[in-house]
């Protein structure tokens, strides 16, 4: 079993900057692929960005967006730049036990754990 905890949301100005962590609980964090989804009111839940020993993005973020991961920390981080009120949702990080590839990362079935996410707001 694994709890995953976010932080780091809040309410920025467009153009700003957020950096999300997610700390998991559990000793063996290293063996997951990690991934960042998001929800916007009224919209499904989509892929941002996934790590496993390489990172993945979304088109709509990428070169923005940074995904980390810390394996001594249990902590994966999302670095977000240039935000604008698009990215205005509630995010949130998953753990998946098999690793893939970057369709496998972008469907939110593949996670088996999911924290319970962290508003970020965007103001224009």
């Amino acid at each position: 079993q694994v709890q995953l905890v976010e932080s780091g949301g809040g309410l920025v100005q467009a153009g700003g900057s957020l950096r999300l962590s997610c700390v998991a609980s559990g000793r063996t964090f290293s063996t997951y692929a990690m991934g960042w989804f998001r929800q916007a009111p009224g919209k499904e839940r989509e892929f941002v960005s996934a790590m496993d020993l390489r990172t993945y993005y979304a088109d709509s973020v990428k070169g923005r967006f940074t995904i980390s991961r810390d394996n001594a920390k249990n902590t994966v981080y999302l670095q977000m730049n240039s935000l604008n009120p698009e990215d205005m949702a509630i995010y949130y990080c998953a753990a998946a036990s098999t690793w893939g590839n970057a369709k496998w990362y972008a469907a939110p079935n593949t996670y088996s754990y999911w924290g319970q996410g962290t508003q970020v707001t965007v103001s224009s």
